[in-house]
């Protein structure tokens, strides 16, 4: 079993990099793990000129096709996301506006392998759970265009450091422990 665990965030030593730690190495005990860092890649935004909508393929040639085959090899992908203005970080978004030529509203388009699962993580400063809502939401969107399965989410408020997360280990384990037990069954 193959996971994939993405650091939404553009930065690389916080609190959602904690996060994706943590839950990197809960499933290495039983899966194949792979964390990447949204920003450890280069690439353009969409121009929305739609011509994938036509081929499957983006006129852009960047990192991508890159993300998009780790995409492919992963069984798990966990997308562990901050809380940017109520929202997944720009980032994230530009990466999602560029899988376009993967989304499943438009024929020809690119596959990833089907029987994919997917959870999302979301954090946020403040204490309440509705921008977790919010960034779950977009997350399982992008998942459902891609045909991955959403399996289940996680929504952390309060945690504005990385120090902050240490409190709250006991839940994020208790999630992946969710995550491994649906590959189980």
């Amino acid at each position: 079993m193959r996971a994939l665990i993405v650091n939404c965030s553009p930065v690389r030593s916080g609190a959602t990099a904690e996060i994706a730690r943590l839950v990197s190495d809960r499933l290495v005990e039983r899966c194949t793990v792979k964390t990447i860092c949204i920003d450890d890649y280069q690439f353009s935004f969409c121009r929305g000129c739609r011509i994938c909508h036509a081929t499957g393929r983006c006129v852009l040639q960047d990192d991508v096709a890159e993300i998009m085959e780790e995409f492919a090899r992963a069984d798990i992908i966990v997308s562990v996301s901050p809380s940017y203005w109520a929202d997944i970080p720009g980032q994230f978004k530009a990466f999602i506006d560029r899988c376009t030529p993967w989304c499943n509203t438009h024929e020809p388009h690119a596959t990833i392998p089907r029987g994919k699962k997917g959870y999302a993580i979301a954090l946020r400063t403040g204490p309440g759970m509705r921008e977790c809502e919010r960034i779950i939401q977009t997350i399982e969107h992008f998942y459902g265009h891609l045909e991955i399965a959403c399996m289940g989410s996680l929504g952390l408020p309060g945690i504005e450091n990385r120090e902050m997360v240490e409190p709250r280990k006991e839940e994020i384990v208790s999630f992946c422990e969710k995550v491994l037990s649906h590959q189980e069954s």
